[in-house]
């Protein structure tokens, strides 16, 4: 004789944006670029602006990374792959530059288009360099009166 047990299986909850919102940005990752330099403390202070800024992500990004144009490690491509190999779905590449020379304007997304065409499946985009953001004027004069020199006057 068979007993029949009630069922232990607890009901399953259905699919919540919550829950979709969460995994998007587990697979949504930012690649901050920047040139690099010969002078390894000054890739040292990107990698330490990366960490600020994955500080200050909190989470909005399953991964932050940088990478440099030339002089340093990683590559863009190498940066690209890691966060692909780490499960990355979405990339936003980040120039960190001033202004819009000839590495935002052809060097970078000649280096983004090749990964592209090895990841057809991965979504990766340019974001605007950092001197196109509207908060560049307002962040130059917060740094002035923050200044020892904005005192000399």
């Amino acid at each position: 004789m068979c007993a029949i047990l009630p069922s232990t299986r607890r009901p399953v909850r259905p699919f919540t944006p919550l829950l979709s919102d969460r995994i998007a940005r587990m697979k949504k990752s930012l690649l901050l670029v920047a040139h690099g330099s010969r002078r390894q403390a000054s890739n040292d202070e990107v990698r330490a602006l990366t960490e600020r800024v994955r500080v200050e992500a909190n989470e909005r990004y399953a991964a932050i990374e940088c990478a440099f144009l030339e002089l340093a490690e990683p590559s863009i491509p190498d940066g690209l792959e890691q966060l692909i190999d780490n499960g990355a779905a979405q990339i936003t590449v980040l120039p960190y530059f001033l202004a819009a020379g000839r590495h935002v304007i052809e060097d970078i997304p000649e280096e983004v288009a090749v990964a592209q065409e090895k990841h057809p499946d991965i979504h990766i985009e340019i974001a605007p360099y950092l001197g196109t953001s509207e908060t560049m004027p307002k962040l130059l004069l917060t740094m002035l009166a923050d200044s020892a020199t904005a005192d000399a006057d």
